[in-house]
């Protein structure tokens, strides 16, 4: 019996992907971090919220929601995580060291605001 060839993802060019398969920053995109303080669980450090950076990576592959995790309210919601370059100069603005320093960090995706210029 011959076997058939699986259709291929390019095959249905029209496909619309679920929310959250495809990552919506891209390196160079410019971002804010949310300035938000929730109740419980949380992983984005006090000292990066409101401050903005530029998207550095996409890190694969998606993973669930860790915070949502943590109160058992995932439902396999998946997303990506981005490495943020963040100056040092926007954590502390009297920094005299070099205007190259900054800091990289991986936040994940609900905590990104994209800033229009």
């Amino acid at each position: 019996m011959a076997q058939r060839a699986q259709p291929m993802a390019r095959d249905f060019p029209d496909i619309v992907k679920a929310d959250g398969e495809q990552p919506i920053f891209a390196p160079d995109d410019q971002v804010r971090i949310s300035m938000r303080f929730p109740i419980g669980h949380f992983r984005v450090p006090n000292y990066i919220r409101g401050k903005k950076g530029i998207v550095e990576a996409v890190i694969e592959p998606t993973i669930i929601n860790n915070e949502e995790e943590g109160f058992g309210r995932n439902a396999g919601n998946k997303r990506h995580y981005y490495r943020i370059a963040i100056p040092l100069t926007e954590l502390w603005p009297n920094y005299a060291g070099s205007s190259n320093d900054g800091l990289r960090i991986e936040v994940f995706e609900t905590w990104l605001e994209r800033i229009r210029g």
